[in-house]
């Protein structure tokens, strides 16, 4: 028996009760944990007590949208034909915007018996995210390929197609290259294949690259917005938008573009889809070489170019029925009969194949 004195006993006695005392006030924290929610690993907070939020406030109970691989909350909006769709289509939106720009182009194409779907890509919008960042270009890619296949387990059977302008159009084309032969044709408006040069200078580049190691959240500035459109009412409602991030161009999201610019080059021998390609020739965001780039590597049989000399094909997408309208075009343009290619060009593919499967 090990020996011990008074003192030695009375050394052990309270540090006896300090430790029952600690014991208690453990479990009893523990308790309240309990019955609020709290610690228990196995009980799930009801939504309702604390329901997630867009980051304008809104509840996202209360709106369509779809929950991510990382479990972010992403705004999705849908445009229904009242009877079957003959086919559907994504909308990929640029950067810095958000799906809702692209209502009128969707109601046209609704008209034409076509399901139209999109969301807010993560950090646009309505949808979760810090401001135009994202982990990795092909998050992008993954969660449109994750709501593609939410809407055709209700559609199988339907073809679908792909709709991309600026970033979008890059995400697009890597969306149908990394799953050949599943999509039955795309339409791309000034796709991001190759960065502008004025912006991408080989200095700027390198600058970004390093800056990205010591200073990834600097702001590059702002969108120049007199580069979308040479329509001033075009200018103002994008500059009057509310969900158009305006927040500038972070070095991480510089690199990722330039990651998703290479992406795409290399993707560009495996497209065999048809597609329709509209460029503005003066676009000062998106270098319009990358168009003639993309029709002499993609394998495609069925690839079509319409060049315009705009700055950008604008984003709303015009009073004429087209799929874009040249920013200051006149209606009687000669042009602007290119314009209404997209829905006519979607209305031909899906003719066509129906014909085919007779």
């Amino acid at each position: 028996m090990p020996r011990y004195d008074r003192g030695d006993e009375g050394t052990a006695l309270i540090c006896l009760a300090l430790i029952l005392e600690a014991v208690v006030v453990v479990e009893c924290k523990s308790q309240d944990m309990m019955e609020t929610g709290l610690g228990d690993p196995f009980k799930i907070m009801p939504e309702e007590s604390s329901p997630k939020r867009t980051p304008q406030n809104i509840r996202y109970q209360d709106l369509p949208h779809l929950v991510n691989a990382d479990g972010q909350y992403l705004f999705c909006k849908y445009w229904k034909p009242a009877g079957t769709p003959k086919a559907l289509v994504f909308v990929s939106h640029g950067a810095g915007e958000h799906c809702g720009r692209y209502d009128e182009l969707a109601q046209m194409l609704v008209g034409l018996e076509l399901l139209v779907f999109a969301h807010d890509h993560v950090g646009h919008g309505q949808s979760e995210g810090e401001r135009m960042v994202v982990s990795d270009f092909h998050v992008f890619i993954r969660d449109v390929l994750q709501h593609v296949d939410f809407v055709q387990k209700d559609y199988p059977g339907v073809p679908i197609f792909l709709l991309g302008h600026s970033m979008g159009g890059a995400i697009a084309i890597l969306t149908a290259a990394e799953r050949p032969g599943h999509f039955s044709g795309m339409v791309l408006i000034s796709p991001l294949v190759l960065a502008s040069p004025e912006s991408a200078t080989t200095f700027k580049v390198l600058a970004v690259k390093v800056l990205n190691f010591v200073l990834p959240n600097l702001s590059m500035g702002p969108i120049d917005t007199s580069a979308l459109s040479r329509n001033k009412t075009e200018v103002d409602l994008y500059n009057t938008d509310p969900l158009i991030c305006r927040a500038g161009l972070k070095v991480c999201f510089g690199i990722q573009l330039l990651n998703a610019i290479s992406r795409v080059e290399r993707a560009l021998p495996k497209l065999t889809l048809p597609f329709l390609l509209l460029q503005g020739s003066a676009d000062r965001l998106c270098d319009s070489k990358g168009a003639y780039l993309l029709m002499e590597s993609a394998k495609s049989q069925d690839k079509t170019l319409k060049v315009n000399s705009c700055p950008l094909i604008s984003l709303r997408w015009g009073r004429w029925g087209s799929i874009g309208c040249i920013c200051s075009e006149l209606p009687d343009h000669p042009q602007v009969r290119h314009l209404r290619m997209g829905p006519a060009w979607l209305y031909w593919e899906i003719s066509t194949r129906n014909r085919g499967s007779c």
